[in-house]
Parts: C-alpha cells; structure tokens; sequence
C-alpha cells in the first residue's frame, strides 16, 4: 500500500518535468530560427535628401520691430466756430495742398467785408481830398494824418475779415491721405473740433525702431538697415537719418530713425515692421538648410553622414551651436565644419548610427558670393 502512494506523484512529477524540457526545447528552437531570419532580413535605411556644409558670406545681425512713420502728419482741427457749408473729406483719398477741406458758413463775415470795404473806399477819398485842401492851405497837417489814420485802419479791418474767412476755410496745408472723419454739411462745430488726419504723402517715409544700447553706440546716421513689411516680402533698403541721443533709462534702449522709400502698399503710417540690424563685419561662416537643424532637451543637433567600416552611410548625431537663422539657412557657430554632409529633407526620421539612403545627390546650400 505504501508503495503505490508514492508511485503515482513520481510519475505526475516526470510527466510535468518532460512536458517542461519539450516546450523550453520548442522555444529555444524557435528563438533560434527567428535569430537567423532576422539575420538573414538586409538592414532597413531611412530615405533623405542631402545637403552639404558650405562657407558663405554672413553678416552678423539682430532683429528689431519698428514702427513706420509719416515725414508729416497732422491732426485738422477748425480754429474758430461755426456751420459747416461744404465738406470734402474721403477717406483715404490722397489731396494736393490747397485743396479745400472744409469751408464754414461766412456769409456774415462776407457781408462785413463788403461794409469794411465801403468805408475804405471813402476813407481814401477823404484822405486824397484833405490832400488837396492842405495844398490850398484850407485844412491842417493833423487832419490830414487823422484821414490817413482813418484809412489805414479801415484797410486793416479789411485784411482782419479776410484773415477770418481764410480761417474759416480749411485746406490741405500738403500733399496727403485723409484720414477717417465725421463732419457733414450742416453740421455746428465748436473751435478746436478734430476733423481729420492727415498723413503726407511722400516719396519716403521714416521707420522708427529700438536696439540695445551697445548696438545703438555704433550706429551712424547713414547706415542701411532691412525693413520688411511682409513675413514672405523682400527687405527694402533704408538708411539711418538719425539716432536718439538718449537711452531709455527703464528699457536701456535707444531710438533709432531711418528713412525708406514708401512706395509699398504696406508702408502705412503705424504699420509694424521687422528691422535687421547689422551688429558687425561680414565673415565666412558655416550655413545648412534650416530643415537639417533639429531639437531636442539638449539642444540643437544635425545628423552628420559618414560611412561606417562595412562602406555603408550611417547617420551620427553632432551637437552644435546654431548663430542665426538667415533665410531657408541656419548659420552655424560651432559643431560642424564645410564640406561636412548632413541629412535635411527626412531628418526627423533619424536616429544615431541610422542606416541612410540618399533621394537625390548631394547639394549645397546657397553661397552668397561677396560683394566687390
């Protein structure tokens, strides 16, 4: 009895055993055939385009938000009270100077001046009859000069209403766009009513930007500075007429006023534009496509391609230091040496020691050549 006890849990152990070593066999073997399929499976390659590093010209420079500026702009206001008669004010219709903006009601001042005009008319005849009567000794030297002072004053009440009616009538002291108003005929306005803008309309305008005061101290009237007004425009060229003699005590920045050619759409009076300011000497500098340029929590990296000892091209992570971005192109302070290849197009994609599949031949990047 006691030895079938122990019979049947030996047995069930050696079935447990067995049925252990056959699966752990099974497995071993199937590693084994998986190993030496993937071995045999050729080694995947990422596909992207390639660029070469290049020396070019760069100029180091730094970017300020500017304000554009009419050469003249001013506030219409009426300097002395009254009814509107006639008004001319589009907005946004360019005037010449002279034109008639808004003319107040003078009918009443019209009518003194024909009176005034009256009464200097006689005040002459007096004054010439008391000329002759004084050469016929019928009248005195005192009442010829009190005719001539009667005149003179009368002529003088003359130019005073003339003065009025000219004020009354408000034109276009120059060439300008008008801005938005609200007068209409008919309408009362007390004196100092605003009545418009005006922003003249000239050949250039000013764009006034700020800089640190480093930069600000090696500024001189003269010196061109890029505006853009647009992200996707050309930089127009402008000069610098003048620079603040005073530093912002808060900012530690200083004003800078440059003039520019206003002949873009966009160059309105207190549009903003994008100032690039050069900060030193033009210098041979490294420069890649932007698009090889990548991020990461250690910083900026390219992805270098070299071959490895197979002949095959790997993908090699190279930390650098990115100056500047110029364009399509990021200038390249340190980390990468022209005539260096990196991946552009697709390098996203990549990893340290990638297999790498060229898409098309290698290209530089754009060489500015220098100017002469």
């Amino acid at each position: 009895m006691n030895r079938r006890r122990w019979i049947a849990p030996v047995i069930l152990i050696g079935v447990v055993v067995g049925t252990g070593t056959a699966l752990a066999a099974w497995k071993q073997s199937s590693l084994e055939q998986a190993e030496v399929a993937a071995a045999s499976q050729p080694e995947p390659a990422e596909s992207v385009a390639v660029a070469v590093a290049r020396e070019r010209e760069h100029r180091p420079t730094t970017t300020s938000i500017g304000t554009v500026v009419a050469t003249r702009s001013i506030s219409v206001r009426n300097e002395l009270p009254g009814t509107v008669r006639e008004v001319a004010l589009v907005p946004g219709k360019i005037v010449e100077a002279g034109t008639v903006l808004v003319a107040l009601d003078v009918s009443v001042e019209t009518a003194e001046l024909q009176a005034l005009q009256a009464q200097a008319h006689l005040a002459q005849t007096q004054f010439e009859r008391m000329q002759r009567m004084v050469r016929d000794r019928a009248a005195s030297e005192m009442e010829v000069d009190q005719a001539r002072a009667e005149r003179d004053v009368a002529l003088a009440q003359i130019e005073r209403t003339k003065a009025v009616i000219a004020r009354k009538t408000i034109r276009a002291p120059f060439r300008a766009r008008v801005g938005i108003s609200d007068v209409h005929e008919g309408q009362y306005l007390n004196e100092g009513s605003l009545l418009t803008t005006l922003q003249g309309v000239d050949e250039h305008a000013y764009v006034d930007f700020t800089v640190a005061q480093q930069i600000a101290a090696t500024l001189q009237p003269g010196d061109h500075v890029g505006v853009s007004a647009r992200s996707d425009g050309a930089a127009l060229d402008a000069q610098i007429v003048a620079v603040d003699a005073r530093v912002d005590p808060t900012t530690r920045n200083a004003t800078v006023r440059a003039r520019l050619p206003a002949n873009d759409a966009a160059l309105r009076p207190g549009a903003s534009v994008r100032v690039r300011v050069a900060t030193d000497e033009p210098r041979l500098a490294v420069a890649v496509p932007a698009s090889a340029v990548r991020k990461d929590p250690q910083g900026d990296h390219v992805f270098v391609l070299v071959p490895d000892e197979a002949g095959k091209l790997r993908a090699r992570v190279r930390p650098v230091r990115v100056e500047s971005l110029a364009g399509d192109e990021a200038i390249i302070e340190t980390g990468l040496n022209a005539g260096e290849k990196v991946a552009a197009s697709g390098a996203f994609k990549l990893r340290d020691s990638a297999l790498v599949a060229i898409i098309d031949s290698p290209q530089s990047v754009a060489y500015a050549a220098p100017k002469p």
